[in-house]
């Protein structure tokens, strides 16, 4: 790069300073790229001294005059972007000079090699097309997806998210948790929800009660200041019994199985649900200051490790697999538990609350995602992904998935403005000619459609906490918080996100024809995910680009560990159940006294009591929907759920449902229900549930 191109940038490279001589020599990507740049040893070590050009002519601006940048970033000039003067905040950019233009605009020398294969670290991802995707969409304006409902897309570009007042973000908290009478008892008294938060208290671990004690506290002193004279519990008192009792066990538990999780050599590919991921994090804290190891995020495992579950003999859980009233169980202890990771490493986390804004009531583009599915269901009961997205991913796969470049190269603008009117008024006539579809103009459709979201698809609520997700110092605990994040999302946004990583994964494995592989896929999708309407006009353009690394690595380790993303960890599930049976235990004790008073000398046998059959090795599964409806298995330790529905069919030969839509269920004792993991040992799950019932019929995810 010249210096009458850094002048008319506003900015001069100084000097780079680099230790690159303490690390072993690696060579280039591509050998010819030596002859267009510098020679630059490592990105991993030293940096450049951006200097402001006080003569160019933006040099009146504020900020400071120098500024240090790390390299580490993946774009190959990122100090130049950083420093370059913001041009107009409008949409509508003249031509030549677009705000925060695409790095790849600038006139610069470049490598002839502009794909990397290397999956591996962040470190290499090729940035040039995520600023050409962002400029693809500056230069769009989302008119493409307004139609005549242009002037709706405005007000809701105006006012998308508010910041929650002084205590306002405690108080949603812990509504959300359920553990509103913890600071208003001003409620009216419930004693079934009082007992259901007692239970709720009891199970939680050390470093969730700290996270709850945290908020509590937080929001005393706020409500404090507001009205002295309003009597709020003290928070000693919430947890006085788990501090002296159950605290000095559970650490133990915790800490013990995280010494262990952090310094075996197994440590960068195993997953420990056992133990919940905050004790985890807590006890990697603890031995780091211990040791007075300093470590930055992404820097100590910036690869991807090939992560996989310990094996749990009583089966994974997926989401889908429980019953909404156990879901709803999930949903609290995964609220409080994320928030206790995000504590253990000093992370506040300002969630925004999303505001009502005026939204179209029907249509395709710029459509709540709720709207879409209500429209749909009304059509097809029990549809989750919306019928345009499914329609435009089933296209993109019949015309092939070889195609180069697909997802990357946009269509026609003008061609995909006409298209999505098109689609507005014939989709749901049948009418609409998708023959006349392109490959590119379909994939440009796809990402108008969740760009175009009223919210964006991970919430204006969890939004932030998808970002800070990179905060977090390790790739495992990146990947146990992004875990729980999909666990907290709405079942629609959370069905429709993994509809997409599901097509992004069938795309990379295409990667040999269509040049596309995990690094690409994540640059190209992660601003049509994450920049929702008005994003763009609410942050500096240092922020901007600083989030560009981090929404891409958010996307990466969504597609690529999806498999482990949209399951409950186990330790959620041991709550779960002691929760369950703490709450039979209450109900068994209440029926006692009602039977005592109406002096009720005969008894009917327990529904709960063990069947003879299970305390001789056996268990009886139920089929009701089929003619075969019942049949006794004998418990053996290798026996697994699909051996069970392998006998069954082949004791029943009259089933018309496809084997693969056949399930196992527990249900009762100390699960509401749930579907079984086909490689679930069933002993083992009935040593932990010896209660349950078990129902072979339909699977209902």
């Amino acid at each position: 790069m010249s210096r009458q191109q850094q002048q008319s940038q506003g900015v001069v490279l100084t000097g780079y300073h680099s230790n690159a001589e303490l690390l072993p020599k690696t060579g280039p990507s591509c050998a010819s790229a030596q002859d267009h740049e510098p020679p630059v040893p490592s990105r991993r070590t030293g940096h450049y001294t951006v200097q402001q050009n006080q003569s160019a002519q933006h040099g009146d601006r504020s900020g400071p005059s120098t500024i240090n940048s790390a390299t580490k970033a993946t774009s190959t000039d990122p100090p130049t972007v950083l420093a370059h003067p913001r041009s107009q905040p409008s949409c509508s950019p003249k031509p030549g000079s677009s705000p925060r233009h695409s790095p790849n605009s600038r006139s610069r020398p470049r490598p002839p090699c502009q794909r990397c294969n290397s999956q591996d670290s962040l470190d290499e991802l090729e940035m040039d097309d995520y600023w050409k995707e962002v400029e693809n969409i500056t230069r769009s304006g989302g008119e493409a997806g307004r139609g005549e409902g242009g002037g709706e897309g405005e007000i809701q570009e105006e006012e998308q998210q508010k910041i929650p007042e002084e205590g306002e973000q405690e108080e949603a908290w812990l509504t959300e948790a359920g553990l509103a009478r913890l600071f208003d008892d001003s409620l009216a008294a419930d004693q079934d929800q009082e007992e259901d938060n007692a239970v709720f208290l009891s199970t939680l671990t050390r470093s969730q009660v700290a996270a709850v004690e945290r908020r509590v506290t937080s929001l005393q002193q706020t409500l404090l200041r507001r009205r002295n004279r309003q009597h709020v519990p003290d928070v000693r008192d919430i947890f006085r019994h788990p501090e002296k009792d159950e605290e000095p066990s559970k650490p133990k538990e915790g800490n013990e199985n995280g010494q262990q999780d952090v310094t075996s050599a197994e440590a960068e590919t195993e997953l420990n649900v056992e133990v919940a991921f905050s004790e985890q994090a807590l006890t990697y804290r603890d031995n780091q200051q211990r040791l007075k190891v300093t470590t930055s995020p992404n820097s100590p495992d910036d690869k991807l490790p090939n992560f996989k579950l310990l094996r749990d003999k009583t089966g994974q859980t997926r989401i889908g697999d429980l019953s909404p009233l156990d879901m709803k169980k999930v949903r609290r202890l995964v609220l409080v538990e994320s928030t206790a990771l995000f504590d253990t490493a000093g992370i506040d986390l300002k969630a925004h609350k999303a505001v009502k804004v005026k939204t179209k009531e029907s249509g395709l583009f710029g459509v709540p995602l709720a709207t879409l599915l209500d429209q749909d269901q009304r059509r097809a009961a029990g549809t989750k992904v919306p019928f345009i997205l499914q329609r435009l991913i089933s296209h993109i796969e019949e015309e092939g998935l070889d195609t180069e470049g697909l997802l990357r190269i946009p269509g026609a603008a003008i061609r995909v403005k006409s298209l999505c009117q098109e689609l507005e008024s014939l989709f749901h006539d049948g009418a609409f000619q998708w023959e006349q579809l392109k490959q590119h103009d379909a994939a440009s459709l796809l990402k108008l459609l969740i760009r175009e979201l009223p919210h964006p698809l991970l919430t204006v609520k969890y939004l932030n906490a998808f970002i800070a997700v990179n905060k977090l110092p390790t790739k495992k605990q990146q990947l146990q918080a992004l875990n729980l994040l999909v666990l907290l999302l709405p079942e629609a946004n959370r069905d429709t996100l993994k509809a997409l990583v599901e097509f992004f994964q069938r795309v990379i494995d295409h990667q040999g024809k269509n040049k596309m592989t995990l690094n690409n896929v994540s640059v190209v999708m992660a601003p049509n995910i994450f920049m929702f309407k008005g994003f763009r006009s609410k942050v500096t353009e240092q922020q901007e680009f600083s989030m560009a690394t981090s929404t891409a690595n958010i996307v990466r380790l969504l597609i690529r560990y999806q498999n482990l993303l949209w399951t409950i960890p186990k330790f959620i599930m041991t709550q779960v159940r002691h929760q369950n049976m703490e709450s039979h235990r209450k109900q068994n004790k209440e029926r006692a006294v009602r039977k005592l008073l109406k002096k009720i000398t005969t008894d009917k046998p327990s529904d709960k009591a063990v069947p003879e059959e299970s305390s001789q090795g056996f268990i009886r599964v139920q089929a009701p929907q089929f003619s075969k409806v019942s049949m006794a298995v004998q418990l053996t330790g290798e026996l697994q759920a699909a051996d069970v529905l392998t006998r069954f069919l082949s004791q029943d030969s009259s089933v018309a449902v496809k084997p693969e839509e056949l399930c196992l269920y527990e249900i009762g004792g100390n699960i509401k229900e749930r579907c079984l993991d086909g490689e679930t040992y069933m002993k083992d799950l009935f040593q932990l549930n010896p209660t349950a019932e078990w129902v072979i019929r339909a699977a209902q995810r």
